[in-house]
């Protein structure tokens, strides 16, 4: 792209999840400041000649992108047009990129509280924190084996934004909450920030 994005430098690395409050997370949240993207309209200038694999990896040219940082900068200028396409946008130039699944990978999850006020805090592999919520909320589609497959809605408009799909490690503890917190007669599913997430049958 000929222009980089006009966002603060990549932050270094986040302390480990575990280490964190909710608190602090949503600290951290409201500091980072991600580019404007959705008021850019730059002319359409073709193909980025790269893709997001179903497994969250990125490429140029056939190639992984090797460098973690390389990653997390072209995460912060990508945006969901609204015919649905993928593209990478900054104030010069929009390029359209493949994604297979969802752009971004939840790697990792955290609980703090219990019923409706608990609070699930996720890390997405670019780093990004994300808390669960009215405006961020997970969705549950299937696999093809017919196996639950979750994303958590990270930014954009809600059911045609920048979605993340939920790792099976951290959908795993995801299960392990709910199961343990299932109240009789009710469905199986957890609260994050106020809204109730129901899990697949």
């Amino acid at each position: 792209m000929a222009q980089g994005p006009t966002a603060a430098p990549i932050r270094a690395e986040l302390p480990p999840l575990a280490s964190m409050s909710i608190a602090e997370a949503a600290r951290a949240v409201a500091e980072r400041r991600l580019p404007p993207v959705e008021t850019w309209n730059p002319p359409h200038c073709g193909h980025s000649d790269m893709r997001i694999a179903r497994d969250g990896t990125w490429y140029h040219g056939g190639t992984p992108i090797g460098r973690p940082a390389l990653v997390q900068l072209f995460a912060t200028v990508l945006r969901r047009e609204p015919d649905g396409r993928f593209v990478l946008v900054t104030p010069a130039e929009k390029l359209d990129i493949d994604v297979e699944d969802a752009p971004l990978v939840a790697v990792e999850v955290k609980s703090e509280g219990s019923g409706e006020d608990r609070k699930l805090l996720f890390r997405l592999a670019t780093d990004e924190l994300v808390i669960a919520g009215p405006g961020h909320p997970l969705r549950f589609a299937h696999d093809q084996d017919g196996s639950p497959r979750p994303y958590l809605h990270v930014r954009g408009r809600i059911g045609n934004g920048i979605e993340a799909l939920v790792a099976r490690n951290a959908f795993y503890d995801l299960a392990e909450w709910a199961l343990a917190e299932q109240a009789e007669g009710r469905p199986v599913g957890l609260w994050s920030g106020g809204a109730f997430f129901a899990f697949p049958a």
